[in-house]
């Protein structure tokens, strides 16, 4: 997820993020003659679909628009290496399209397994540069790699202009799924037409996320978290002021700092819907309180663990 820096990393400016405790995996099997992805988790209508191994094109009727925008990332890996004759199963813990990098997970879960099947024994370092590359591709242009290096190398990672790993402690955060989902290629495009016609309002909003992303890492690490919270809210106010704040979101991101008494709260990720995230208290009963703030503010709320482990390829009977 992204903790700070959202839309003003694709103009250059510094984001941080952190992989958190919820995980997407792919499973790749031989299946002659034909070429299916299975994706039960992530709302698809369909539990299995068929794919022209020629042009990735879905060949299963009656399946949704959103599965179609969600199988674009898996179909865009397996023609990149022109794969066929396989059954791919995809399961994810990350609700689809709600701001959490869902897409870049199962991106690279699918070149994860996909080098393990094929024997392509592609390095960690090539997979995040193949995945981002990817993403980018179906975004046609836009993004970012951070969603993607923290798929692949977990922990924490900072990015301006590439990303880069960076040792801070965990954290455990509330996220609140407003229930929408969003269209990341659509609010980025909506940003970057706001940049182009208003660059003296919005290259100055940019600047001031760079600045937030850049004194994060020193309150994480010193467990200043009141500042951090006061970070978290000047960070989505500036999120609303390019216009990707929803009323859906404010008011969970609101109900959080009101009756969940949270240190701070803000969107997280493109925005238009998805997910906000709030930082709580310290007390054991604050986490409960967040969450049931932002469950009778409508929304689904759950916890996170920061700084978490990245890709992991499984082989029968151990781990790497």
């Amino acid at each position: 997820m992204i903790l700070f820096g959202e839309h003003a990393v694709v103009s250059g400016a510094p984001a941080l993020g952190a992989a958190v405790d919820l995980r997407v995996r792919a499973r790749i099997e031989d299946l002659p003659g034909r070429l299916e992805v299975s994706a039960p988790d992530m709302r698809f209508t369909a539990e299995g679909f068929v794919i022209s191994p020629l042009s990735g094109d879905l060949l299963t009727e009656g399946v949704r628009e959103r599965a179609v925008f969600a199988a674009r990332y898996i179909t865009a890996v397996l023609r990149e290496f022109g794969a066929k004759d396989l059954r791919i199963t995809v399961e994810s813990e990350l609700p689809a399209a709600s701001g959490l990098g869902s897409s870049a997970s199962v991106v690279v879960a699918t070149l994860g397994s996909l080098s393990l099947h094929l024997g392509l024994d592609l390095s960690r370092d090539e997979i995040a540069e193949e995945a981002h590359r990817i993403e980018k591709s179906v975004q046609e242009g836009l993004g970012s790699p951070l969603d993607t290096a923290l798929a692949t190398f977990g922990g924490y990672q900072f990015v301006e202009g590439s990303a880069e790993s960076i040792d801070l402690p965990e954290m455990m955060l509330v996220v609140g799924y407003t229930g929408r989902p969003h269209d990341t290629r659509a609010e980025v495009e909506k940003v970057q037409r706001f940049r182009a016609g208003y660059p003296e309002i919005v290259d100055p909003v940019f600047r001031a996320m760079g600045e937030i992303s850049r004194r994060a890492p020193k309150c994480i690490r010193e467990g200043r978290l009141q500042e951090l919270g006061t970070l978290f809210d000047a960070s989505h106010g500036l999120l609303e002021a390019i216009g990707v704040g929803t009323r859906e979101l404010s008011e969970l991101v609101y109900a959080s700092r009101g009756a969940g008494r949270a240190l701070g709260a803000k969107l997280t990720g493109a925005g238009g819907g998805g997910c906000m995230i709030a930082l709580p208290r310290t007390d054991p009963e604050d986490i409960l309180r967040v969450m049931t703030a932002i469950s009778q503010a409508r929304g689904f709320p759950f916890s996170v663990v920061t700084g978490c482990q990245g890709l992991r390829l499984e082989y029968p009977g151990e781990e790497i």
